[in-house]
């Protein structure tokens, strides 16, 4: 892998992590339509690191409110009242968000690894990343604010997150969707979608660190990676702002048709 296509894929990564149109799908595609070929092992594992600069786009955005949400979630284990603010509590709805894709993601890691070999794959996954946005849009009333968020909410769109291991899947789509199906507000289900990130993406890539260290081409894989890591966060936190304006006036039915399009395309000419 170059310098200039670890840059290009950190871009897209950055982009699409965000912007519902699957980052996992996208780092497939290009490689694939770019005619790019690389080892297996050593592109999915750029596929998961290169997501730690998308993780750090998401500290530095929401940089407050993940201080204060860890602050208030200390000392609510000191004083033995857990839940006894708002930020305590979302703390837990983090956690709570994390475990279904914890637990699928351990259990199917070989079966993922498979499915991102795959572009045609895929191209019918983006359907269902389509096929959720619309679903969301229909019978989401959207009448919910973040602060309003349950436990039993956490724990439902931490299942629609389950859905964004396969490629093709946008994790930002399907979590989004799951918010806005519990009827939270557009804006509300992505800044929720976005801080239930964090541990995901942390855990897979300290996953994927073991894997990175077996490399035989380790030193001259670190320089792409680092290339691709700085690209992703500087457009990762470049489509977070601009996703989170654009919901507060506008509906997901743009991706939607995106997501079928492409994978239109894909499953057509693949």
């Amino acid at each position: 892998m170059t310098f200039l296509q670890a840059i290009i894929l950190g871009v897209v990564q950055g982009l699409t992590e965000f912007i519902p149109v699957s980052s996992s799908g996208h780092l497939v595609l290009v490689p694939h339509f770019l005619g790019w070929e690389f080892p297996e092992k050593q592109e999915f594992i750029f596929n998961v690191l290169v997501q730690w600069g998308t993780l750090f786009a998401v500290f530095v955005y929401f940089w407050k409110d993940l201080t204060e949400i860890a602050k208030a979630f200390v000392q609510g284990i000191i004083r033995r009242e857990p839940f006894f603010e708002p930020n305590s509590r979302m703390g837990w709805y983090l956690i709570i968000a994390t475990l279904p894709a914890v637990v699928f993601g351990l259990l199917g890691k070989d079966l993922i690894e498979h499915a991102f070999a795959s572009a045609k794959m895929t191209g019918y996954f983006l359907f269902l990343t389509a096929i959720l946005l619309v679903i969301a849009e229909t019978i989401g009333r959207r009448n919910r604010r973040m602060e309003e968020i349950t436990w039993v909410d956490s724990l439902l769109i931490g299942f629609s997150q389950v859905l964004a291991l396969l490629p093709g899947v946008s994790r930002s789509g399907s979590t989004i969707a799951g918010g806005m199906t519990r009827h939270l507000d557009r804006s509300a289900a992505a800044r929720f979608s976005f801080l239930m990130s964090v541990p995901v993406m942390l855990g897979a890539g300290l996953l994927a660190l073991k894997d990175l260290s077996e490399l035989p081409v380790l030193n001259d894989f670190l320089f792409p990676l680092l290339a691709g890591f700085l690209a992703a966060l500087v457009s990762g936190y470049i489509a977070i702002r601009w996703l989170i304006a654009y919901l507060g006036k506008h509906s997901l039915y743009l991706f939607a048709g995106y997501c079928t399009v492409l994978g239109l395309i894909v499953v057509l000419s693949v």
